[in-house]
């Protein structure tokens, strides 16, 4: 079916959730632009959504449907064809089955819809799904994904409409639990048995070039999509995606090539995805997928500053006098002129600090002496709380012993990090206000996780025993994020970092006193100081900024060599036992020998007991139960001859 020049007369069903029923302002966009070639558009709410959401979506949609969440889109998609009618969808060229998990659009639909309107098709969708051989889900009777058009943005022209064959797989559609199902049980079925029926398909952005490439276009390969090939669409998920699928298949280069392109060559408002993300993702996900490193030049200024009106100010906290001069190296970083704040619980610190100051005459430096209670944090939230708000940017750092440490050179190292990553040099300090500058959603930037020495084992463990208190904070604060034991704070671990005052505002807000902060001698984990430490990234996320690491090029040489050394290493010993091409499979191998070695723990008596054969025999049906590779049969094998010894 073909429309060539004529209008076609559609019919939308949009299907949203959202699981704190807040409708951000990417939906609206969305509408506003798809009504514009619709004659009626019904929005399907799963689940509920907050008044302001419904006063949004009453003002774009021509009727509005709320429902139990249940069944995921595709029921309701079948909801709102029920809502409708087969009656009144049946005089309608077109209906128009899309779902809130596209932010768009990225180019004017005109372009899309003039384009299909030539194409001789039964139903259409933006893009496809290539074939896997396997069924991820095991959910699809087929034994295996077939290609497919995709269900967020599917389109049904009246030819296959008003057919009895179409209608009946929505009047017969099974109850769908889980999301497993609704892939199943009909986006990836419903594309290949149309077809067959001999119903004709197409997609607007053709990938079949792309076939062996990946099997996820829109997903591993945005970039193309979206910069070579005008795909007006990307998925909410690209924010989301597991890091180990983009990076099996992909450098992970894909969701941030995307966003450049977006932000810098489009008028698609990039906010719309940065307060749909922040409020719902994961921080700790967002960083990794958007790689939001910022690796500035150390001896030289990327250009000079756009923005000199830019309020600047460093806060320090000193506490040990013989650090004063090791300190103060580091402030004469920060621009001629600027305001420093310097805060000390000792007296005889103070002493020495203003004796000391009278070398830093071209600042303005103010001493505050503050209880001894708190240390750096209550420096920053009771000391300093006066002047805060004063400044755009802030740089906070504090004098750094790390006594629990041995050697001392760990610690020193560590302190090395932090004051290198965030105060280098002037050059790189001007580099770091303009970045703020460029990046207006850009809260606080952070030296990254230590990772050298003792400190190796914060890399996987940053949480230490500050999980629960953290989420303890949190509550208390009010805040309510997307928070996992097994994704890392993204936080200042030294308490050295940039940050916008408002992206602090919940915690600056919250009115502080030396008194919510234990007495000394303090604890060197799961305190509130190291709560508030890991819930600084949070606050920024909260406020609707996100937080990112920073780095120095010349201190990204030797994270660079030191990451890549200690991933060497590791390889180097797994490598001995068993060798294979991917991080994933690496993975999943070392879940199935701890299986192994649990089984062994549990049945050392009982297979000790049985013969070779028969242990075999249980050992073999146990490998493939559970998928285990043939090295950790060998495994077994040497176990079983160093136990007969």
């Amino acid at each position: 079916m073909v429309f060539n020049n004529e209008k076609a007369k559609r019919v939308a069903i949009y299907v949203f959730h959202d699981k704190d029923g807040i409708v951000d302002e990417y939906a609206i966009v969305f509408l506003k632009e798809l009504k514009r070639f619709t004659e009626h558009l019904l929005v399907v709410i799963n689940g509920d959504v907050n008044d302001q959401g419904k006063h949004k979506f009453k003002q774009v949609a021509d009727d509005l449907l709320i429902r139990k969440n249940e069944g995921y889109d595709i029921t309701g998609y079948s909801a709102g064809i029920k809502h409708i009618s087969w009656e009144v969808l049946d005089t309608y060229d077109e209906c128009l089955l899309v779902n809130s998990t596209l932010y768009g659009p990225i180019y004017p639909f005109d372009e899309m819809f003039a384009s299909m309107n030539k194409r001789d098709v039964d139903f259409w969708g933006i893009t496809k799904h290539h074939e896997v051989p396997y069924d991820c889900f095991g959910t699809c009777k087929y034994g295996y994904i077939p290609e497919h058009i995709q269900s967020s943005f599917l389109v049904i022209r009246k030819s296959m409409g008003n057919t009895g064959l179409y209608k009946k797989v929505w009047d017969e559609l099974p109850v769908i639990n889980t999301y497993g199902e609704a892939i199943g049980l009909f986006e990836v079925i419903f594309t290949k048995e149309f077809n067959e029926k001999g119903f004709k398909s197409d997609v607007y952005v053709d990938t079949s070039d792309l076939e062996g490439f990946t099997r996820y276009p829109l997903m591993m390969m945005s970039n193309e999509l979206v910069i070579n090939r005008k795909c007006p669409v990307i998925k909410q998920k690209s924010f989301s995606q597991n890091y180990y699928d983009m990076l099996t298949d992909t450098v992970g280069q894909a969701t941030r090539d995307t966003y450049d392109y977006l932000r810098e060559h489009t008028d698609y408002d990039v906010n719309l995805i940065w307060d749909n993300i922040l409020r719902l993702n994961n921080m700790d996900e967002i960083k990794t997928i958007m790689h939001l490193n910022y690796i500035l030049p150390q001896k030289y200024k990327i250009e000079p500053l756009q923005n000199k009106a830019a309020k600047v100010a460093l806060m320090m906290h000193i506490y040990y006098a013989d650090l004063i001069d090791y300190c103060f190296s580091y402030v004469q970083s920060m621009p001629s002129g600027t305001d420093i704040f310097i805060t000390t619980p000792l007296e005889a610190t103070q002493k020495a600090l203003k004796e000391k100051v009278k070398d830093l005459s071209d600042y303005n430096v103010k001493i505050i002496l503050i209880e001894n209670r708190g240390r750096d944090v209550s420096s920053l939230l009771v000391g300093c709380a006066p002047y805060l708000y004063n400044y755009d940017y802030i740089c906070y750092a504090h004098d750094k012993k790390t006594k629990q440490m041995e050697p001392y050179c760990n610690g020193e190292s560590f302190s090395y990090q932090c004051f290198e990553n965030i105060l280098a040099s002037k050059e790189f300090v001007s580099n770091i206000i303009k970045t703020f500058d460029d990046n207006p959603r850009l809260g606080l930037l952070t030296p990254p996780v230590p990772s050298h020495g003792n400190f190796y084992q914060m890399v996987g463990s940053e949480w230490a025993a500050n999980y629960e208190n953290t989420l303890d904070l949190m509550e208390k604060l009010g805040i309510s994020l997307n928070i996992k034991p097994n994704r890392a704070p993204i936080a200042p671990l030294g308490t050295m970092f940039w940050f916008r005052p408002q992206a602090l505002k919940t915690l600056i807000d919250y009115g502080w006193k030396y008194s919510d902060f234990p007495q000394e001698p303090n604890g060197n984990d799961g305190t509130i100081l190291h709560a508030i430490e890991r819930g600084y990234g949070f606050v920024t996320q909260h406020e609707g900024y996100y937080p990112a690491w920073l780095m120095t090029d010349k201190f990204a040489n030797i994270e660079v060599t030191n990451l890549y050394f200690m991933l060497r290493e590791l390889n180097l010993k797994i490598f001995e036992n068993y060798y294979t091409s991917n991080l994933l499979d690496v993975v999943w191998n070392f879940d199935a020998f701890v299986a192994h070695r649990d089984l062994l723990d549990q049945r050392e008596r009982e297979i000790a007991r049985l013969t070779e054969d028969y242990s075999l025999k249980v050992w073999l049906k146990f490998k493939i139960k559970k998928n285990i590779p043939d090295n950790i049969l060998e495994v077994y094998r040497k176990w079983k001859r160093k136990a007969k010894k």
